[in-house]
Parts: structure tokens; sequence; C-alpha cells
């Protein structure tokens, strides 16, 4: 991966190149994404060794989006658990404060 000085990153994906603007300050971000397709390749090519080309991107691709949504569940219950445990807590401030 190349960076040109007009923030234009080169990233090599199923060994094509490809010239991509990143905004200011997201060239990182473009960078770590196309390592992580490039591991999601690799391990979807062990998994599956017989697709090639547009067949293991998109597996690939779904893969991914797959282990997102499941963050993304995960993340909310959390949210939830911890907003419950906040509700709880304000619940016993507000009658210990009543009490007095």
């Amino acid at each position: 991966m190349n960076a040109d000085r007009d923030g234009i990153k080169v990233v090599s994906i199923l060994g094509n190149d490809y010239s991509i603007k990143a905004p200011e300050g997201e060239q990182k971000t473009l960078v770590a994404a196309s390592v992580m397709l490039n591991v999601a390749l690799a391990d979807t090519k062990r998994k599956y060794p017989s697709l090639i080309g547009d067949k293991l991107l998109v597996l690939a691709a779904l893969n991914l989006c797959s282990q997102q949504i499941e963050l993304k569940q995960r993340h909310k219950q959390e949210l939830d658990r911890y907003q419950e445990q906040v509700s709880a807590t304000v619940d016993v401030i507000e009658r210990t404060l009543g009490q007095s």
C-alpha cells in the first residue's frame, strides 16, 4: 500500500491494485479496512480453496458483514444492560434522597 501526497492510497485486493482517495485523517482506517479484507479473503480461501474471484470476494464480504451484525447486536445488549444498571442506581439514589 502506497500513499500519494494527495491522500491517495493504493491498496491491493485479490491481486488488483486500487487507487483510493481517503479523506484527511481517514487514511489509517482505509489501510486497516484493506488489511481486514485481505485477511478475510485469505481465511475464506483456506476454508473454500476452489473459490476464486467474485465468489471469493462476496463470501468474504458476507462473512465480514455477519461479524459486524453480531458485534452490533452484542453492543446493543451491553448498552441495554448498562442502562438497566444505571436506572436501578438512579432509583436507589432517589429513594435514599426521598427518605431524608
